[in-house]
C-alpha cells in the first residue's frame, strides 16, 4: 500500500512538496494536492498586472497542468480538519492521510481594519491587482497612500515595490508633480533583517518624494472623509488607496483548532506540528521567518526531505535554516535583491545586492525554472 499524503494549498510550498515526492518516490507514493483554486499566480505577478505590464489571464498556472507521477491534484473546498485524526473534510468529501501538511498561506482580514472594505482598495490578491489595475490609469492629481494594516504581512518588500513602480506609472505619465505619494508601515524599517537593503530603499524614497511612514499602521479608514486613520491617531487624507489588509490563518484551519495567536506553532528546525504525522509550511505556520514563497519553498524541502527519508530509508535532513532570496522592484526597469538568513546563526541578517540588470534576468528564471518543475513548461 502506497503512503498516503495529503497536502492542503497549492502554494510555493504544496508545489515544491509535492513535487519532490513525486521526484524521489513516484508511484510508490500517494500524494493528494488539495486547492479551492483552479490555478497558481506568482506573488510578484500581481504587481505586473496591477502596473499594466501584464494581463491577468497571461500570469495564471492552471492546476489541470500538473501531471506527475503518484500525485493527484484536486480542486475542492476544505471545510474541516481534524489534525488528531488527520483527516480532511471538503466540499466533495473526506481525505484520511498517514501525512498531513498544512500549507494554505494566510488569508486577508479586511474586516480587521474598519473601512477598508469599503473606502479602500488592496493589491494583495489578484483580483484587487486587477481592479487597481483599472483605476491607476486613472489617477492624475491628488495623495495617494500605501497603507500597511498589520504586520506580519506575505513579501515584506512589496508594499516598497508597489511606491516605486507608482512613481514610475505617474512620472511617465507627466502627472508627477501633481500627486503626492505616502508609505505607511509597521515596521520601523522597510526591509528589518537588512539595514542595507532598508538604507538603499529610503534613498530612492527620498530621491523619489515618497513620504515613508515608518512604525505606523493603518488603524481604519474613513471613506465618507477619504481619510486613513493611523494607529496614533494621526490622518491621512487621501484620493487613492492602495491597502496591505492584516493577515491571519484561514478560518479552516483556526477552527481545527491548531493555531496560536492566530497562526499554527511548528519545530523551526523540522517543520512539524504538535499533532504526530501533520506539519505546516510557509505562511500559515510560525516557523522564525518572513512570509514568502522562498522561505515556503525552504521548508518544503525540509518535510520532503523527511518523508523521503522515513518512507524509503536514508539520512534524514539537517534542521530548516530559513534561508531565501527576496527579489526588489527598485523601478526604473530594475531589479535588487536580499539574501535573508533568519535561522542559522546567532541573528537573522540580510545581504543586500544592488539594483542590476543580471537581477533583473536572475527574477525572471526564478519565475520560469518554478514554473517549468511544477508545471512542466
Amino acid at each position: 500500500m502506497s503512503t498516503r499524503i495529503v497536502i492542503l494549498g497549492a502554494g510555493f510550498g504544496g508545489l515544491e512538496l509535492s513535487t519532490r515526492l513525486s521526484e524521489a518516490l513516484g508511484d510508490t507514493v500517494d500524494v493528494t494536492l488539495i486547492d479551492k483554486n483552479d490555478a497558481f499566480v506568482f506573488g510578484f505577478s500581481k504587481l505586473d498586472v496591477m502596473f499594466g505590464r501584464t494581463m491577468p489571464d497571461a500570469v495564471r498556472l492552471a492546476y489541470s497542468e500538473i501531471a506527475k507521477p503518484g500525485v493527484r491534484v484536486v480542486r475542492e473546498t476544505i471545510t474541516a480538519i481534524d489534525p488528531e485524526a488527520r483527516r480532511v473534510t471538503t466540499d466533495a468529501g473526506i481525505h484520511e492521510a498517514e501525512v498531513l501538511v498544512i500549507a494554505l498561506g494566510a488569508d486577508y482580514d479586511m474586516d480587521a481594519t474598519p473601512g477598508l472594505a469599503e473606502g479602500g482598495d488592496e493589491f494583495y490578491s489578484v483580483a484587487g491587482a486587477e481592479r487597481l489595475a483599472g483605476m491607476i490609469p486613472k489617477f492624475s492629481h491628488g495623495h495617494a497612500v500605501i497603507g500597511v494594516c498589520g504586520a506580519p504581512f506575505k513579501c515584506p518588500p512589496a508594499p516598497s515595490e508597489c511606491a516605486l513602480l507608482l512613481d514610475d506609472e505617474l512620472t511617465a505619465r507627466g502627472v508627477r508633480d501633481a500627486c503626492q505619494i505616502s508609505f505607511v508601515i509597521p515596521l520601523g524599517t522597510p526591509v528589518p533583517p537588512s539595514p542595507e537593503t532598508s538604507a538603499a530603499l529610503v534613498r530612492e524614497f527620498a530621491e523619489r518624494d515618497i513620504t515613508l511612514i515608518s512604525s505606523r499602521r493603518v488603524s481604519a479608514l474613513d471613506p465618507g472623509r477619504s481619510v486613513a486613520v493611523l494607529d496614533d491617531g494621526s490622518e491621512l487624507r487621501f484620493d487613492l488607496f492602495l491597502g496591505v489588509p492584516k493577515h491571519r490563518a484561514p478560518d479552516v484551519v483556526i477552527a481545527s483548532g491548531m493555531t496560536e495567536d492566530g497562526y499554527v506553532p511548528v519545530d523551526s528546525a523540522t517543520l512539524a506540528t504538535r499533532f504526530p504525522g501533520v506539519y505546516a509550511v510557509g505562511d500559515v505556520a510560525t516557523a522564525g521567518v518572513p512570509k514568502a514563497g522562498t522561505f515556503a519553498e525552504g521548508a518544503a524541502r525540509i518535510v520532503a526531505q523527511t518523508l523521503i527519508a522515513t518512507l524509503r530509508g536514508g539520512e534524514r535532513p539537517g534542521p530548516y535554516l530559513g534561508r531565501g532570496t527576496c527579489y526588489i522592484e527598485f523601478g526604473r526597469g530594475r531589479v535588487g535583491s536580499v539574501d535573508i538568513d533568519f535561522l542559522s546563526g546567532p541573528t537573522r541578517t540580510g545581504s543586500f545586492n544592488a539594483p542590476s540588470a543580471a537581477l533583473v534576468a536572475e527574477k525572471e528564471y526564478f519565475g520560469s525554472s518554478r514554473r517549468t518543475r511544477w508545471f512542466g513548461h
